[in-house]
């Protein structure tokens, strides 16, 4: 018996010796936050990240955390509390020090210089936008803007945002600011009409401004509806009232000591930035705390 079974275990070496740690991580399953495996929301939120599935061949930029797990930004669904809202589960590690890389939509800035535009709201915009004739604003309060950030992968990139004509200029400067200072986004696009109604996934990180919908459980307009109100790195920045966290699983970050890339800190240049255009700042509230949030309303 015991000959038989030091036969065996031989046998098996040569098989374990040629599986990489990269095709032994492959072969496990993938998982989503709920411990589930992964799968698409019938209404998913569009994906608006690059899974990398290969380390990269130079090294990292200052701002960039390596990760191992492919993640893919808004494909799970979570499961429901009682008021709606996802349930407020552990961040994955993958997420723990968040540096998903930017998918370009535009072309970035040439030569890597902060440059941005300000159009009224192109035709195809506004049709994959929130709009409706139903908002508190018209099409023409509003306006298109074009500027360029540096993402967490150490590049620049150009985004795409819609405010109040009123606040165009004002927000053009401050992501000159934050441009300048290589404050890292994720991504910057404009929020589409799906996602409203889309189950919450609880990862997103869309620094964006107009949105057309109430206030968290208000029956008032947000200040979002009216372009007023930005909101930066929402994964980074979460709000939080009580034991609700948004994004949910963003609870990683809801201690403000630990410090990392892309987190809106009292007195920064992010802060300073939106105050000298007139802009107050939701992580001086005391409840709800929305760290995320900068506003023209006070709201």
């Amino acid at each position: 018996m015991r000959r038989r079974l030091i036969t065996a275990l031989l046998a098996l070496l040569p098989l374990a010796a040629c599986t990489t740690p990269e095709q032994q991580r492959a072969a496990q399953p993938t998982t989503g936050p709920g411990g589930g495996a992964t799968a698409s929301s019938a209404s998913p939120v569009p994906t608006t990240t690059t899974p990398v599935t290969t380390p990269p061949t130079t090294p990292a930029p200052p701002t960039t955390r390596p990760f191992s797990t492919p993640w893919v930004v808004g494909a799970t669904p979570l499961p429901l509390r009682p008021d709606g809202f996802g349930q407020v589960l552990p961040t994955p590690a993958v997420l723990a020090d968040r540096a998903l890389p930017t998918r370009d939509l535009l072309p970035p800035p040439v030569g890597d210089r902060y440059a941005a535009t300000i159009d009224p709201v192109p035709d195809a915009v506004i049709a994959r936008s929130t709009w409706t004739p139903a908002c508190p604003v018209t099409r023409a309060q509003l306006r298109y803007l074009t500027m360029s950030f540096w993402g967490f992968d150490g590049r620049a990139h150009t985004g795409e945002m819609i405010v109040n004509a009123t606040a165009a200029q004002g927000v053009t400067r401050v992501f000159g600011t934050l441009f300048a200072e290589r404050f890292p986004l994720e991504e910057m696009r404009v929020t589409a009409a799906a996602e409203l109604d889309a189950a919450p996934t609880g990862d997103g990180n869309n620094t964006g401004a107009f949105v057309c919908r109430k206030g968290t459980k208000l029956s008032s307009w947000s200040a979002h509806a009216y372009g007023l109100a930005l909101d930066v790195n929402p994964f980074c920045n979460p709000y939080t009232k009580g034991d609700l966290v948004l994004p949910e699983l963003a609870s990683a970050y809801v201690d403000r000591r630990d410090r990392r890339p892309g987190m809106v800190l009292a007195g920064d240049a992010t802060v300073r930035a939106f105050a000298a255009i007139g802009w107050s700042w939701g992580g001086d509230w005391s409840s709800p705390k929305d760290i995320q949030h900068f506003t023209a309303t006070g709201r």
